[in-house]
């Protein structure tokens, strides 16, 4: 009888708390884009200006200035959430080859180990799938998207 009672109890309390936070789904996922958004533009500034530490990759630099150009715009968009989707796909992507290039190396860099604490790609990683969820799911309500009427969670 009690462990009836008990599963009753943990049932409700769970349903309470599960349903506090559905509401607060597109505010956390809103927060979590700016976060990573910011983020995102910050390693482009570092290897594009040297700010705010380093120092500035040379002008046109394989493929390290590159990466900073697609890091600094990408980032930005992901941080407003201005054409969420499509800039998170790019900097997935951007991720991914960075992760099986750089750190790993099966895509012809020095050939390194599989697991990304060895290998120094776990922010590659962790970037990539943030990426990935933020492309999927859309900007969330506080957004250039939410205002224009794009695809955001709340809408889903």
């Amino acid at each position: 009888m009690r462990t009836v009672v008990r599963s009753g109890i943990l049932t409700a309390m769970s349903q309470k708390v599960d349903a506090r936070l559905a509401s607060l789904s597109s505010p956390a996922l809103s927060i979590f884009r700016i976060i990573f958004g910011l983020l995102f533009t910050l390693h482009g500034t570092m290897k594009l200006f040297g700010w705010p530490v380093g120092e500035a990759v040379p002008v046109g630099t394989w493929p390290f200035w590159w990466a900073g150009l697609i890091e600094l715009i990408t980032g930005l968009l992901i941080t407003v959430g201005f054409f969420t989707r499509i800039a998170a796909l790019i900097a997935a992507g951007q991720m991914a080859v960075a992760y099986l290039w750089q750190h790993w190396g099966i895509l012809g860099g020095e050939l390194g180990s599989f697991w990304p604490t060895e290998n120094g790609g776990e922010t590659a990683l962790l970037f990539c799938f943030g990426f990935l969820l933020l492309a999927a799911t859309g900007a969330g309500a506080w957004s250039v998207d939410g205002q224009r009427g794009g695809s955001t969670l709340a809408r889903t």
